[in-house]
């Protein structure tokens, strides 16, 4: 028999334990029919501003996901999202696709990852040209870079935050996503893309597209996108960005 509340599709997510974001931002975009349900990769809150810091918060999200893998599989859900971006770009394309085989076979289902999942979204408008905000330090920011530049888009700008720790993501303010926006974007650019999933981002891209004229693409929108439309589920979802509304 079908779960009474998930009687459609059970999916997965896998976020560091530091996110207050995913779960809020993801949850306002479920359909009837389809449940979300979160594991956390256990991570510690400390200052990322120095190189070793970065390096060694990054070891731990990857050492970490195996087991938060193993118990959000658990309730059996039929699809698997990465909820950590970073990881997802880290190392380019090849490392990514690897990185994404792995977790496929450890969960033994699809799994949907933010760097494949935005590179759909940017193809679904056609859009090559791209203006990218991040929370990150400088490391991840060229990791990013890289990664878009390899999968064949073309970088015009791109602003990092410089969160100085974990938890400090998640503190970015509205205001500051759209100031950034628009500091980001020009006549030179085809789509704005957000990333970093503790940086809040699904609502207010939705207002950029409408002053902005143009796609404005928020990571914990385009994963919930990807794993809902790789999962059979094509609802147009209303009022959260054009990625749900329109592909």
């Amino acid at each position: 028999m079908a779960d009474a509340l998930g009687w459609r599709k059970r999916i997965g997510f896998v976020v560091p334990s530091t996110n207050t974001i995913v779960q809020p931002e993801v949850d306002a975009l479920r359909p009837p029919g389809v449940t979300f349900h979160l594991a956390r990769v256990s991570i510690k809150e400390r200052p990322l501003t120095s190189e070793q810091a970065f390096l060694e918060h990054v070891q731990a999200m990857r050492d970490g996901l195996g087991a938060a893998i193993e118990q959000v599989m658990t309730c059996g859900p039929e699809h698997l999202v990465m909820g950590v971006a970073l990881e997802a770009f880290w190392g380019g394309l090849e490392a990514s696709q690897k990185l994404n085989a792995e977790l496929e076979a450890k969960a033994g289902v699809g799994v949907t990852m933010g760097s494949f999942a935005t590179a759909a979204a940017l193809r679904a408008f056609g859009a090559k040209r791209i203006a990218v905000l991040t929370p990150h330090q400088p490391r991840g920011d060229a990791m990013v870079q890289a990664w878009f530049a390899e999968a064949g888009f073309e970088v015009v700008r791109l602003k990092g935050l410089k969160c100085p720790s974990p938890r400090e993501i998640a503190q970015v303010q509205p205001s500051d996503i759209r100031a950034s926006l628009n500091e980001l974007d020009g006549p030179d650019v085809e789509a704005l893309v957000q990333v970093g999933t503790n940086l809040v981002g699904v609502d207010i891209a939705a207002e950029g597209e409408r002053w902005l004229g143009k796609p404005v693409l928020a990571i914990n929108a385009v994963l919930a996108w990807d794993a809902m439309r790789r999962s059979g589920i094509a609802d147009r979802i209303q009022g959260h960005g054009r990625i749900l509304a329109e592909h």
